[in-house]
């Protein structure tokens, strides 16, 4: 377990237009971003889904030819920000991978890449329908915190949260493209998903249109009884900012009297009757 989760530490979400076809653009942007929101005191940086490269192909080819793979010169250039501030970020985007593509999140520190993420469910949609579905659900040591990661549509699952939370990942970081219509996510999951599992939510959305999608923003952090910390706007880039305590999501029990009213939503559950 992280030695200093009982310490407040400072997470961001840096809400950003992506401007498919120019990478180089959104790794700058990226990198310039991460910086700021560091030298402001954040220690862990989320950006969105598919943040270098954008999310709305029209077939596989053209999917593929925008593909990074991991150590990809953009990486690097987000690993020399991380060491030269002391901080941590969680940055979406498409991946090329032994021959496949995915839609992932790199996790990286001041030592470089500490792991890579990659979407687990996927909706028939955007770039979506030509990546390969992840297999496996990690958790992520960091200094200050054990940190779970899901990318947008992973968030509609509630078993996928659910093994994090079981994991012991005291936060929760969710790169994603809402668009317009899919305004159920900011509204109620992310609340619905920290308050049931008892975590912290770091939530972060683009603006902007990408071929006549438009992205909602809201990006959002989240306490683990559910409560907005911080929630950006729907149209204009915008960092958002709190403080939380990691160590505060490892007590599930909720006693509003003792011995007369307790919950624990992790504890109190009954896996062998939920079967179909």
């Amino acid at each position: 377990m992280s030695k200093s989760a009982d310490r407040e530490v400072v997470v961001a979400a840096v809400q950003m237009d992506v401007i498919q076809g120019l990478p180089a653009r959104n790794s700058a942007v990226m990198a310039e971003r991460l910086s700021a929101a560091a030298e402001s005191g954040a220690r862990l940086v989320v950006f969105p889904e598919c943040a270098h490269n954008g999310y709305v192909f029209g077939g596989a080819g053209e999917a593929r030819d925008a593909a990074a793979p991991p150590g990809h010169g953009w990486m690097r250039h987000l690993e020399a920000a991380c060491a030269a501030h002391d901080v941590w970020v969680v940055a979406g985007f498409l991946e090329r991978f032994d021959d496949r593509l995915h839609n992932s999140a790199a996790v990286i520190g001041p030592s470089g890449l500490l792991g890579i993420y990659r979407k687990t469910h996927l909706p028939l949609l955007g770039v979506d329908r030509y990546v390969h579905a992840g297999e496996e659900i990690p958790v992520f040591d960091l200094p200050f915190c054990r940190l779970g990661v899901l990318i947008c549509y992973d968030i509609r699952f509630p078993e996928a949260c659910r093994t994090l939370a079981l994991k012991g990942a005291d936060v929760l970081a969710v790169p994603t493209n809402w668009h317009q219509g899919a305004e159920s996510a900011p509204e109620f999951l992310t609340r619905t998903r920290a308050w049931e599992n008892r975590i912290w939510v770091v939530a972060c959305n683009r603006v902007g249109t990408e071929r006549g999608v438009r992205f909602i923003g809201r990006s959002q952090i989240v306490s683990p009884a559910g409560r907005v910390l911080a929630e950006a706007g729907g149209n204009e880039p915008e960092t958002i900012a709190a403080a939380i305590v990691p160590a505060e999501a490892r007590c599930k029990r909720l006693v509003v009297a003792p011995g007369e009213f307790e919950m624990d939503p992790i504890g109190d559950r009954r896996p062998e009757i939920y079967t179909v």
